[in-house]
Order: structure tokens, then C-alpha cells, then sequence
């Protein structure tokens, strides 16, 4: 089980779109969309938000991303209905980054705090500043190597999900040219293209076999390039 995800949009189609997108990244993730009026029109559904609850919901709970500020409040009131709200949570995260940081932490096996947390670092900005050294980049000797980028789109949403997951199955801190190699937003803020070198540093029980399997993922292409 995971962490469910309902995405609310004033709109049927940027919800549905959303979570097209967002499977691409997370396919293990229970991805609702609840878009629209009951009727098909602009604007939110107090029922459509609560079927979308009951239906994300699995187990490990549900965290709700929203576009504007009256689908937060109709969010807000769907949750409040809820026999037991403690496992929902409205992340305070833009739609489209949020959901996308969050899908991928949940696919990742994070809990409801991880995948929120995930969400809210895409808060005011797709492309967050970097917390202070100490939070990002490993102060005691560690493992490190360096790979080069052959994808032909460079480190593009797809591939730095398929590294955020990675990273997270070992037991160490890892950063990817400085940043932390467990946040997708900051992997993709990076702006890697083909041909630059991906530098990899860890500390911790499994840095060493968390800098190899990433350093493997890098130069296999992440499965995107052909045998040339």
C-alpha cells in the first residue's frame, strides 16, 4: 500500500491531465482526479472530493493538492465530513509540482509526512533554494564518482523520478552536483542536458552501494537511450 492522492481542479481535464502525467512517474500510486462540477462545469464538488477520498485511500492515507483557493475550501469541508480525517491531509503546494514531488515520494514508499513534506517543498516555487549546507551536502569523507548525462533530453522529469526512487531505498545521504539526490524538484532545478557530469557524494551505512547503483542509472540512460 501507499499513499493515495486526490487532485483537485477547478477543471475535469487539468485534473485527469495531472494524473496522466503523474503516472508516468509513480504507476503503483492510487492517482484520483476530482475536477469540475457535478455537472461537468468550471468550479468543485463537495461529492466528487469525497468519492475521490474514499477511492485514493488504501490504507497508508491521502494527501489533496488543489489549484485555487475555493477548491481548498471545498477540500477543507469534504474533510472535515470524513468519520476519521486524521489520515487526510490538504497539502499547501501548487498543483502541478506539488503533485508530482508528492506522487513520486509516495511512490517511493514515504508515509503521509514524507509525501506532504515532498509536495510543500514545490511551495512558492518550482525551483526551491537549497536549505543550508549542513542539510545538503555530506561533512564527513564519504564515497563519491561521476557520471555523464547521455540522455538526449537531459535529466527530464521520468529520469529524475527513476533516481529520486533509487536514492531512497538506501540508508544514506546522498547528494546529485550538490543538492539532495532524494528531491525531485531539486534534481530537476539542476537543468542537467547530455553531456554534463553528474556528481555523485554519500555518507552513511549503504553510501557506497548507493553511489554505485546511482552512478549504473546514469550511464545506462536510464533505459531512454539506444545502443549506439
Amino acid at each position: 500500500m501507499t499513499v493515495g492522492l486526490v487532485l483537485v481542479s477547478h477543471s475535469s481535464k487539468i485534473a485527469e491531465g495531472l494524473v496522466d502525467l503523474a503516472r508516468q512517474m509513480a504507476p503503483e500510486v492510487s492517482l484520483v482526479p476530482a475536477g469540475g462540477t457535478d455537472d461537468g462545469g468550471i468550479g468543485t464538488s463537495f461529492d466528487r472530493i469525497s468519492a475521490a477520498i474514499e477511492q485514493a485511500d488504501t490504507g497508508d492515507g491521502v494527501v489533496i493538492l488543489c489549484d485555487l483557493g475555493s477548491a481548498i475550501l471545498t477540500a477543507e469541508t469534504a474533510v472535515e465530513f470524513l468519520d476519521d480525517p486524521a489520515g487526510v491531509r490538504i497539502a499547501d503546494a501548487p498543483l502541478v509540482e506539488g503533485a508530482v514531488a508528492a506522487a513520486v515520494a509516495a511512490e517511493g514508499g514515504g508515509d503521509l509526512d514524507a509525501v506532504v513534506a515532498a509536495a510543500e517543498t514545490a511551495a512558492g516555487s518550482a525551483t526551491p533554494a537549497p536549505p543550508p549546507p549542513s542539510a545538503e551536502v555530506p561533512t564527513e569523507p564519504g564515497v563519491t564518482d561521476t557520471a555523464t548525462l547521455i540522455n538526449r533530453e537531459g535529466l527530464h522529469a521520468r529520469p529524475a523520478a527513476e533516481f529520486v526512487k533509487l536514492a531512497g531505498r538506501f540508508d544514506a545521504a546522498v547528494t546529485v552536483n550538490g543538492v539532495d539526490a532524494k528531491s525531485l524538484l531539486r534534481i530537476m532545478a539542476l537543468g542537467l542536458t547530455e553531456g554534463d557530469e553528474v556528481v555523485l557524494a554519500a555518507t552513511g551505512p549503504q553510501a557506497e552501494e548507493a553511489v554505485r547503483a546511482l552512478a549504473d542509472l546514469v550511464r545506462s540512460g536510464f533505459g531512454e537511450v539506444e545502443e549506439r
